[in-house]
């Protein structure tokens, strides 16, 4: 298993963002991004993960970095969620180790790129029972979603930024969406916020988040 990348601030950590890459990236890919942050979050810590390479079936059996396998796209996706679950752990455990290096779980955010997204939904909604500082969700959805579950108190005060293109061909707007509309309707504190873009990441959306963490973080 590939260890994380670790960005560490230039002032003693107190906080930590987790940041999953999406489909076919690697730990690198959000590297900018994180750096970019940190000019802002002068005492936050980035835990940038690497997937597994494993085979995915839609891309024809092709080997690259994902966090779970996608069986198929229509009409909605199907995942193996024996990975799906597996890397929702693998994050849990990242969480256990900030925590036990002295970090506080209500100064730890998850953040995720389009599949990466949907782990950290499924982490912080489905499988993590305790606070935490938020939730970055970008261009993803959530595949694990159902009108069945119910969150906890602790879960229901995750807040949780949204953010999508409108122009998305890959994950559809809609379906970002919907994973915003649940939570909403679940008792989430969660914002909406939609660009001018397709499946990707823009220099204005990453001030928003910068503004964003930095409002929850003091």
């Amino acid at each position: 298993m590939t260890e994380p990348l670790i960005l560490h601030p230039v002032k003693p950590a107190d906080a930590c963002v987790i940041w999953l890459h999406g489909l076919g990236a690697d730990r690198y890919d959000f590297l900018p991004v994180a750096e970019a942050l940190q000019e802002v979050l002068l005492t936050t810590r980035f835990v940038l993960p690497q997937a597994p390479t494993r085979a995915v079936t839609i891309n024809g059996g092709y080997e690259m970095p994902s966090w779970y396998d996608i069986l198929a796209m229509n009409p909605a996706r199907a995942i193996s969620r024996e990975q799906l679950e597996a890397s929702a752990q693998r994050i849990f455990d990242l969480i256990e180790e900030q925590c036990a290096g002295g970090i506080d779980a209500s100064r730890i955010f998850l953040a995720g790129f389009s599949q990466g997204g949907a782990v950290v939904l499924h982490t912080a909604f489905l499988k993590w029972q305790g606070p935490l500082g938020g939730v970055l969700a970008l261009s993803t959805y959530a595949p694990t979603f159902s009108d069945e579950l119910e969150l906890s108190a602790s879960q229901q005060r995750i807040p949780v930024l949204s953010l999508h293109g409108q122009y998305d061909d890959v994950v559809q707007n809609s379906m970002g969406r919907t994973a915003y509309e649940y939570l909403k309707q679940h008792g989430v504190t969660v914002t909406w916020q939609e660009y001018p873009m397709g499946h990707e990441v823009l220099p204005e959306e990453i001030r928003d988040i910068g503004v964003w963490l930095a409002e929850r973080l003091g």
